[in-house]
């Protein structure tokens, strides 16, 4: 869908926040991915993706390098660092997608209770992917892998719902 196609009013930007643990693999590789979407379809001036982590174990590092070369062997570069999620990037967003149950959580914790634009990265996805993201952190190569394949199914789901926004 094209700008001129899309509801989005002049002006309008919608901003994405996808979390998960420690924003070294699965959140900024969903930010690359969608960066690359809105890039494609030119819509650069309309959806805005970041990414942020529940944890602060890993605050101004780049994305996890087994993360970025599975991520570059598919044409997608990872170039955020990671940051800790406040509760004011929360209600700053239009959509903040979990990763995972246990950041759902804690994301409601952090804001400080329900958030209506709180998704679950899995409530786009199709059925046959898992509820949870799973963290390929501690794995191998192929964790890597399938998470990817698993963000590229379901980020033009996400992007299509940037634009009823």
């Amino acid at each position: 869908m094209k700008p001129k196609d899309s509801p989005i009013l002049p002006g309008k930007k919608i901003r994405i926040m996808f979390v998960c643990l420690g924003n070294i693999c699965r959140s900024p590789a969903a930010q690359g991915i969608m960066d690359s979407l809105v890039a494609a379809q030119s819509l650069a001036g309309y959806i805005e993706a970041d990414s942020a982590g529940t944890a602060s174990y890993h605050i101004g590092k780049l994305p996890d390098v087994r993360m970025i070369a599975a991520a570059a062997k598919r044409k997608c570069q990872l170039i955020s660092r990671a940051k800790a999620l406040t509760r004011e990037l929360i209600w700053e967003r239009e959509l903040v997608v979990a990763m995972d149950r246990d950041n759902f959580d804690e994301i409601r914790r952090i804001a400080g209770g329900d958030v209506p634009h709180l998704k679950m990265f899995s409530d786009f996805s199709e059925a046959r992917w898992p509820r949870d993201v799973p963290d390929p952190y501690y794995g191998g190569e192929e964790g890597f892998e399938f998470v990817l394949d698993m963000l590229e199914s379901t980020c033009p789901r996400i992007l299509e719902k940037c634009l009823e926004i």
